[in-house]
């Protein structure tokens, strides 16, 4: 029975009042501003109580015997067997000659044998536990020869026994009585569709459906896809029946595909309505399309575009029974006219609103120049608020939805279950944020089988079948799994562990900012010049120099370098207790050694860190970072190899015994090299790197450590990686993989055993790849515990999947391909936003190398050039940071500090905390709510509000207002004591007076 209806509050005040033709044109304009991050990715909500859930199959396409008890031939067994072509024109290519040898014939004949199949397949439906199946009836199977004559008692058997079925284990059937297979003796007889008289063919067979089947069918489609079945099969010839005609033809199939429908609706609403209580609808299919550019003449043809695919069918049924305007206006006398009987007897003929959308029409089946030069898009939400608004808010049963996956993956279909997901989480945004009365969603198909034009090259099941095989056993795919526990939770519910915690990081805990390529200006002040000035009064107004007029020059002071004080200001704007940034080596020793050490720049650094102290905020100072040109080395040593050569672990070790000489006074944590390039670095290069991020520590440790009391460590990235079939156990041994190539290539010799992980050591020696060095046992005692803490990047999340799908994308050195989960939050870099992540690649590292003291070395995302309001890196920040505290407050993660990327847009584009214009620094939104967490410390709740933190400052004795302040206070000094020499002269020479005067 008709369900009642679900809806949620009309989004706009246009919703209260009946549509018309057109108004679905506001969809584009209402989709164009930028969503929320909360519900521009992952929603998490459940669908409407009574949601009816579907998978779907077609009688062509999965049931084969296509010559079994009596079964008549359709048109598509002519036309993969014996393609038919116009008079004149060039035969079409025989589908069944060009299978591979590794596929079956490009033909229904057998293809997933579902009609020799019953219980399997309703098995399958058991499994899924759907609570509606869609399958079509073959009319061949049921008229072998269309209509004349006795019914074939074998089909209507087998359909009966499916019924039974389906009743025994309470799934409702939506039955389908065309979905383009036509019995052939009808396509001789009547040229098909083409024909009117073929209205009362299909009038005799539907009524002999709703006779035998119409007390255990509630939902009836008439028509699958009317509009590929008129144009591809009458117009283009790419379907069957193959005939290339003229778009004339096209249209006026669909004419009486039209006529037809209405025809079966009413015989159903006068005849068997009364006693079956059943609905009758025709299944649509659509694309979606947006605009090149937010233009209204490119709405328009948006517009436009959808009246030519869907409102060629959706308007005469759902609207007034005539073509939309934009059709008759630009197709002239192509397009048939309808009389006014006629318009009265379509208007109204569906029951419910059927779509389809998918990859059978979206960038496979429609016309090219149906788009009107716009742009094709996959957005089912966007689609459904169309028809919402287009159809008078009609209720809408999607019938057909699914994605496609090569022919060659078996069951690990990651791909098409993450477009399955996309497509239903974009249903139940549609439903509960647009207010669009969706009642059912129907997952396309139940099974592998025959996909038309494109024969077995493609699979679009959520069972898996071998078609070479001979018992067709279904498999179910990572897909069918996912769609399993989707059905049984009715969605997407929230889950406790992605609910937000309330809590506070400890008190010492380090809240950073990072900016990785600080910009050195060592140029100084005026007050430096040994030149003498005159000031031009009267005429040019201007300071003149005097020639060969100088004065001592005096030694230069941190305040002299003007840049420096205003970076200052911003960081304690920001309330931050750490900055870190990286060195230049480049600068510093432009040779790659002390034969030229450029000490205007190591006083500049000196300044920064010593100043950073001044404002009790701690400097962190990374040694090296990857960076152009030349890798962030010398040109000397990168000309050299980098760090293919030996000797730059030795001239770092160098470099770095300098830095710690002149800055390590002022800096307590050191990270020796800063996220090393894993993926674009070879064996030896890291081989060498880890040889001298061990000199370098060992330096420290050996001769530094004691006087200066500081740590250090290397920073890594360390991005997660997580299983892109979470079913699947070779997408897990894959990812681990993966992870062990990413991070534990450089974090296992240094925090766990002193050697490469064996996981990478034993994938490349299968691989007879040899290329990997060996560590010598001195080498690896060098190497092995060379940290103080772990120090970590972390910035998305990337899925892994064993298999091949896209052969561009493949990795064939790891045998993977990565992708993404298109449900999540993507920056406009496409960076996806998964908080979560950030917890469980802690989790990972505490694993493995144990409960280390760790840091959150850099953590951020981009923004839009022109946002003004950053929100997504809000929402960013708030995420990730409240992870952070999970691993801490539940994980037991010995988590030291946060260091949110970047400091502004001048060093690091669209990355920035502070917007840089016109040499000005301007907080955004995200600077100020970043404030907010470090002055709570967190995330405080009612428990947590008395928690109070003493605030620390750092005392630095060589950078205190008296010691850098030695000439100044000198001066003073010498004012002083000429002050008191004066006062006393005064006071002598006026009491003298007084004696003589008496």
């Amino acid at each position: 029975q008709r369900p009642p209806r679900r809806r949620g509050p009309p989004p706009l005040s246009l919703s209260l009042f009946a549509a018309s033709p057109g108004d679905g044109a506001q969809t584009w304009a209402r989709f164009s501003r930028p969503p929320s991050p909360e519900t521009a990715g992952v929603f998490q909500d459940t669908f409407p109580d009574g949601f009816l859930w579907a998978v779907g199959s077609a009688a062509y396409q999965t049931e084969g015997g296509w010559r079994q008890h009596g079964k008549g031939a359709s048109i598509w067994d002519m036309f993969t067997h014996h393609p038919l072509a116009p008079p004149g024109g060039p035969r079409v290519a025989n589908l069944s000659s060009v299978a591979p040898p590794s596929l079956p014939p490009a033909t229904g004949d057998v293809a997933s044998d579902g009609y020799n199949n019953v219980f399997r397949d309703t098995e399958a439906l058991r499994e899924l536990g759907v609570t509606h199946y869609r399958f079509s009836i073959s009319w061949a199977r049921v008229f072998p020869n269309g209509s004349a004559g006795a019914p074939n008692r074998e089909g209507l058997r087998y359909y009966r026994r499916l019924l039974e079925r389906l009743r025994e284990l309470g799934v409702q059937p939506v039955v389908t009585l065309y979905h383009w297979d036509l019995p052939q003796r009808l396509q001789d007889a009547y040229g098909g569709w083409a024909n009117r008289a073929l209205t009362d063919h299909f009038r005799d067979y539907a009524e002999l459906c709703f006779r035998h089947f119409g007390g255990q069918v509630k939902y009836w489609i008439t028509i699958d896809n009317p509009y590929v079945v008129a144009w591809h099969g009458y117009a283009t010839g790419r379907l069957a029946p193959g005939i290339r005609g003229s778009p004339r033809l096209g249209y006026l199939v669909a004419h009486n595909l039209l006529l037809a429908h209405a025809k079966i609706w009413h015989l159903y609403n006068t005849s068997f309505r009364p006693t079956q209580g059943g609905q009758v609808s025709i299944a649509l299919s659509s694309h979606w399309v947006i605009p090149r550019r937010m233009t209204d003449h490119n709405i328009k043809e948006c517009q436009k575009s959808l009246d030519f695919v869907l409102g060629w069918f959706a308007k005469p049924i759902f609207i007034d029974g005539d073509y939309p305007e934009s059709m008759k206006n630009n197709l002239s006398s192509l397009l048939p006219n309808f009389t006014e009987s006629e318009k009265k007897f379509i208007n109204g003929t569906a029951d419910f609103f059927a779509l389809s959308f998918g990859p059978t029409l979206s960038y496979q089946l429609l016309d090219p120049h149906m788009k009107f030069r716009q742009l094709e898009s996959p957005s089912l939400r966007q689609l459904l608020s169309w028809i919402d608004l287009e159809y008078n808010h009609p209720q809408i049963f999607i019938v057909e939805n699914g994605w496609f996956v090569s022919g060659t993956t078996k069951r690990d279909d990651a791909k098409y279950m993450y477009y399955l997901k996309k497509f239903i989480m974009e249903t139940l945004k549609a439903i509960k944020l647009d207010g669009v009365d969706v009642i059912g969603y129907t997952a396309w198909s139940l099974m592998d089988g025959f996909e038309w034009h494109r024969g077995y090259s493609i699979r679009r099941g959520l069972f898996y079948v071998d078609f070479l095989s001979h018992n067709k056993t279904l498999l179910p795919k990572s897909s069918a799994l996912f769609y399993q526990k989707l059905i049984e939770k009715n969605g997407f519910p929230p889950l406790p562990e992605n609910q937000p915690l309330e809590g506070t990081f400890p008190c010492d805990f380090a809240w950073g900012i990072v900016d990785n390529y600080i910009q050195v200006d060592t140029t100084l002040s005026q007050f430096t010049d040994p030149n003498v000035y005159l000031w031009d009064v009267h005429h040019s107004k201007r300071l003149i120099k005097v020639d060969g007029a100088v004065t001592k020059k005096r030694k230069s002071y941190c305040v002299d370098f003007a840049a420096i004080r205003p970076q200052i200001a911003l960081l304690q704007e920001m309330h931050v207790t750490h900055f870190r940034f990286s060195l230049d080596w480049a600068l510093i020793l432009p040779l790659g050694n002390q034969s030229q050490v450029n000490h205007t720049i190591l006083h500049y650094y000196r300044c920064v860190v010593g100043e950073l102290v001044r404002a009790n905020i701690t400097p962190v100072v990374a040694l090296w970072q990857p960076a152009v040109p030349n890798q962030g080395l010398p040109r000397p040593l990168a000309r050299q190899g980098a760090w293919e050569n030996p000797y730059t672990a030795l001239a770092f070790a160098e470099y770095a015994r300098l830095c710690f000489r002149e800055l390590g006074r002022h800096v307590k944590l050191w990270i020796t090299m800063n996220e090393p390039q894993t993926r674009d670095m070879t064996f030896n290069a890291g081989h060498n790197l880890l040889k001298a991020h061990a000199l370098a520590w060992h330096v420290y440790d050996e001769k530094f450590r004691h006087a200066q009391n500081g740590k250090i460590s290397i920073a890594l990235q360390a991005d997660w990686l997580e299983p892109a079939c979470p079913f699947s156990q070779k997408d897990k041994e894959a990812t681990e993989r993966v992870l062990e190539f990413d991070i534990g290539w450089l974090a296992e010799p240094i925090f766990g055993s002193g050697d490469y992980p064996w996981v990478m050591r034993d994938w490349l020696n299968q691989r007879n790849n040899f290329h990997l060095p060996y560590f010598t046992e001195d080498e690896k005692k060098l190497i092995q515990g060379t940290f103080d803490f772990l120090a970590l990047s972390h910035y998305t999340t990337i899925l892994v999947d064993s298999g091949k799908e896209d052969p561009t994308k493949y990795n064939n050195y790891l045998e993977v391909q990565e992708m993404t989960d298109t449900t999540w939050l993507n920056s406009p870099s496409q960076v996806a936003v998964v908080p979560w992540g950030l917890r469980k690649v802690l989790n990972w590292l505490k694993l493995k190398y144990g409960d280390i003291p760790m840091y959150i070395i850099s953590n951020g995302i981009d923004d839009g050039l022109y946002a003004e309001h950053d929100q997504l890196r809000v929402y960013y920040m708030q995420h990730y940071i409240n992870e952070a505290l999970k691993a801490y407050v539940l994980d037991g993660i010995n988590l030291c500090g946060y260091f949110a990327y970047s400091f502004n847009d001048r060093t690091a584009p669209r990355f920035g905390l502070y917007r840089y214009a016109a040499d000005q620094f301007e907080p955004k939104p995200s600077m100020k709510h970043y404030r907010k967490i470090i002055d709570s410390n967190g995330f405080p709740g009612l428990e947590t509000l008395e928690t109070f933190c003493p605030e620390e400052f750092t005392v630095c004795t060589e950078c205190s207002f008296f010691h850098t302040r030695k000439s100044l206070l000198g001066f003073i000094a010498f004012l002083f004591f000429a002050f008191i020499i004066s006062l006393s002269l005064i006071f002598y020479y006026s009491k003298k007076g007084r004696r003589s005067y008496k």
